[in-house]
């Protein structure tokens, strides 16, 4: 099914359906936000491990490390 076909099948839904369906996208979005959350924090504790995190209270030392 391409992504077409699930325009056009939404299309005809009706109201209630619609509704139920973007509850449903952002219930699946706020679940795909929460894994890269999770992901992101263990790579963090990885890095911490390693040594390799960097920290700064200094704004331009924390735009370096951004830019690194």
């Amino acid at each position: 099914m391409t992504f077409s076909d699930v325009v056009e099948a939404i299309k005809i839904m009706s109201a209630e359906e619609k509704q139920e369906i973007q509850l449903l996208l952002k219930q699946y979005l706020r679940e795909e936000r929460r894994e890269e959350i999770s992901e992101n924090f263990k790579s963090a504790q990885v890095e911490e491990k390693k040594g390799s995190l960097k920290f700064s209270a200094n704004i331009n030392e924390l735009r370096q490390l951004i830019e690194e």
